[in-house]
């Protein structure tokens, strides 16, 4: 793939031009320092091993707030969890955690979080962090809390990953369990939740197919095209479409669009990098058809054995890809010479079956063009400021990882040797 030239940070610090909050005032010159970490976030919990879980976990997703150049929007996933021994079991540190906002502002390069927006149903009772029942939106993850206990599934549970915020001060989320598409207004109250079952708020659908998705490698990505008018999900990796055996070597993901007013969606295909990633980890718009996304390894940058080598930013075009959709709308969705789009596999398999991906670019690599190591394993989240700063975050984990018996380890940074803190980086590129 060609690279696009990249215009990086040559100090410390990039400055751009702030908003107006009206026509009267003189715009402000607005300073991004390269990197700014959240400030001393408090302990949740502690375990009984002594294991500390951090009131964090804030880098899923980071959105921008266009009328302060300051402000950042930065949002969980269902809370600190590892994967159990047994299979399909996912350890639940805090079965009552409820999924949230974080409305952070950037001071002294340091984000100091202002406002916490706890995601709640429509009738305004707090979301949880749990797996769906069965129809919907189940994972197939059966929850356990620390002490070995089965968990009850929750209708009202969300496992947050995208997150954009729309003109009016509302927001869209993606998750990973149903897949579902959740609107909230600005505290947090749910107006709207869509999927591929209709059982959300609203019953409103997206494509069957999408219920395919891969447990805990749903809907990983959202961006909001410039005009407010479509959503654009992107899948993590590619769906168990038809099943697991069957998409083993596929790199083939689906973008979804969903025009808001109308419900109307268009799907196309986008080829990962290689099939040993992890996969997409977030989308923004840059126009209403091209768009910036994240792939990425799970390994962590600058450690000394077994070092990251995949975090690269890219940018897509959708405007020359096919439109994959399902007239029909199908469990496997459309079908080509009876294969689903994933069992294409490869570049190779949609060129054969008459399909155009994505168009796709390298716009930068996180491991080589950051003026310092990227010492994280998980670079999660995407906004685009004023100016073409890039704007990234990285998940923490609330400070925890998986200690091999089904509990928690400390997630300790192998290049510092200190726990994962919420950063975002600030890096100007040329699109």
């Amino acid at each position: 793939m060609k690279r696009d030239l990249l215009t990086l940070i040559a100090a410390a610090s990039i400055g751009m031009v702030s908003c107006k909050k009206n026509h009267d005032e003189t715009p402000a010159e607005f300073t991004y320092p390269a990197m700014a970490e959240v400030s001393d976030p408090s302990v949740l919990f502690t375990t009984t091993a002594g294991v500390k879980v951090y009131n964090g976990g804030f880098g899923s997703a980071v959105a921008a707030d266009p009328n302060s150049p300051d402000v950042f929007y930065m949002m969980t996933d269902r809370g600190s969890n590892v994967a159990g021994q047994l299979a399909n079991s996912i350890i639940i540190g805090k079965p009552d955690f409820d999924p949230q906002i974080g409305k952070f502002r950037l001071k002294d390069g340091k984000l100091v979080l202002e406002q916490t927006i706890e995601l709640k149903n429509a009738s305004g009772g707090k979301l949880n962090g749990l797996p769906n029942p069965a129809g919907m939106g189940a994972s197939g993850e059966i929850a356990y809390d620390l002490n070995g206990q089965v968990i009850t599934p929750s209708a009202d549970g969300i496992d947050s990953e995208g997150l954009v915020r729309a003109a009016d001060g509302s927001f869209w989320i993606s998750d990973e369990y149903g897949p579902h598409i959740v609107h909230v207004d600005a505290t947090g109250k749910t107006i709207e939740r869509i999927n591929p079952f209709g059982t959300g708020t609203g019953g409103r659908k997206i494509p069957a197919v999408f219920a395919n998705r891969r447990a805990n490698r749903g809907m990983e990505g959202l961006a909001i095209t410039p005009d407010g008018k479509t959503l654009v999900g992107m899948m993590q990796s590619p769906m168990y479409n038809p099943s697991k055996s069957a998409v083993t070597n596929s790199v083939v993901l689906r973008i979804l669009t969903f025009d808001i007013a109308t419900g109307a969606t268009k799907q196309y295909a986008y080829l990962m990098d290689n099939v040993s990633l992890t996969g997409v980890s977030d989308i923004v718009a840059v126009n209403s058809t091209t768009f910036l996304t994240i792939e990425r390894d799970g390994l962590y940058g600058g450690a000394a054995s077994n070092p990251a080598t995949f975090k690269k930013v890219f940018k897509i075009d959708i405007s020359g890809a096919t439109d994959i959709s399902d007239s029909n709308n199908g469990t496997t969705g459309k079908l080509y010479g009876g294969k689903t789009v994933e069992e294409l596999n490869n570049a190779a398999g949609l060129s054969g079956a008459g399909i155009t991906p994505v168009s796709k670019t390298v716009v930068l690599d996180l491991l080589k063009d950051l003026p310092s190591v990227y010492p994280h394993d998980k670079a999660e989240g995407l906004a685009l400021l004023p100016g073409n700063i890039l704007v990234i975050s990285n998940d923490d984990d609330f400070g925890v990882v998986d200690n091999g018996a089904s509990g928690f380890a400390q997630k300790i940074l192998p290049l510092t040797n200190s726990v994962d803190r919420n950063r975002l980086y600030f890096v100007k590129i040329k699109l």
